[in-house]
């Protein structure tokens, strides 16, 4: 397995693709940053290959569109306090890391200000106001990744939220799994979902089959064993699963891994991520390929994320 390498330079070089990608390489505010793993299901020597476009900062990125912003989902309009989002009925984001072991390049939080709203003194205060609104019954874990936490700090925050009477369910959402398998194989934190109280979802992040390998289909087995229900959400993206082939083949290795696809994310206009954005009238066209194709259980919501509505908002024809 190859080393992570340091720069994007230098992953490049490691994949003899130096003469054709190095004049298209920038140096971004939000740096190069991809795991072992997720490199080496890389191939080699191939330019389009679609998991390389997920993580190298291109002179695209400096384009930014009107309509490109840098809190497209407004977040910041739904933040009463620091490591806190409320934008939906019964249900609280809690900013859990503000880290992830992966840096994707189209992510919607890639100028999120994490330096003012991740740490264990912003969970108490946290919680405190979970604990004191009788409307919520879910606790949803972002970041950042909450996967990136070291296990105790994951177990602890997940058993401090257990005692919360009214908290029924937590969510994870996270790409940990996905990118770095081998750290999120945490046995304490397993163990502890065997028998808690509440249930345990975890929304895993996976846009194309290529991603998916035998080790994370071993983890994912022990998470399914350890009762935690297992869904996915990819982002559709230009040049890397906008094509009708990619998408039915990624449900299909989602569900040989005991995951069931959840929602099809049409682009958050993030800016920076502008030349990954799929046209709404494909997007609807793939959509309706995949219904076609697939059992309605393995075919994703296509949705869009708009800031101020109180739900993700469907894409329909």
């Amino acid at each position: 397995m190859r080393k992570p390498p340091a720069t994007a330079q230098s992953l490049i070089a490691d994949l003899g693709l130096q003469d054709a990608l190095q004049q298209d390489l920038i140096e971004s505010a939000f740096a190069f940053k991809a795991p072992r793993h997720f490199i080496a299901q890389i191939q080699t020597a191939d330019a389009e290959d679609p998991l390389l476009k997920q993580i190298l900062p291109i002179q695209a990125e400096n384009h930014s569109p009107e309509g490109y912003l840098t809190d497209p989902v407004g977040d910041h309009l739904k933040n009463p306090q620091p490591a806190l989002i409320h934008k939906y009925h019964g249900r609280v984001l809690l900013i859990a890391s503000p880290k992830c072991d992966i840096h994707c390049r189209y992510c919607f939080r890639r100028h999120f200000p994490y330096e003012s709203h991740a740490n264990q003194r912003h969970w108490q205060k946290a919680l405190a106001t979970i604990s004191n609104d009788r409307t919520l019954h879910e606790v949803i874990l972002s970041g950042g990744d909450p996967m990136s936490l070291s296990e105790n700090a994951l177990l602890k925050l997940c058993q401090q939220i257990e005692t919360i009477e009214q908290i029924t369910t937590l969510r994870v959402h996270t790409r940990t799994p996905v990118v770095a398998p081998d750290k999120a194989a945490q046995n304490q934190w397993l163990a502890w979902t065997r028998e808690t109280r509440l249930n345990v979802v975890m929304v895993v992040h996976s846009n194309h089959g290529n991603e998916l390998s035998k080790e994370t289909g071993e983890l994912f087995s022990r998470y399914r064993q350890a009762g935690v229900t297992l869904l996915n959400q990819s982002v559709l993206l230009k040049g890397v699963n906008d094509s009708i082939e990619i998408l039915e083949e990624l449900s299909h290795k989602l569900f040989a891994q005991g995951i069931l696809p959840y929602y099809l994310h049409q682009l958050d206009k993030v800016s920076g991520a502008s030349h990954f954005e799929v046209e709404d009238r494909l997007a609807l066209n793939l959509h309706e390929q995949l219904r076609q194709r697939l059992p309605g259980y393995l075919v994703p919501k296509l949705v869009r994320e708009i800031a101020g509505e109180p739900y993700k908002t469907p894409l329909i024809p």
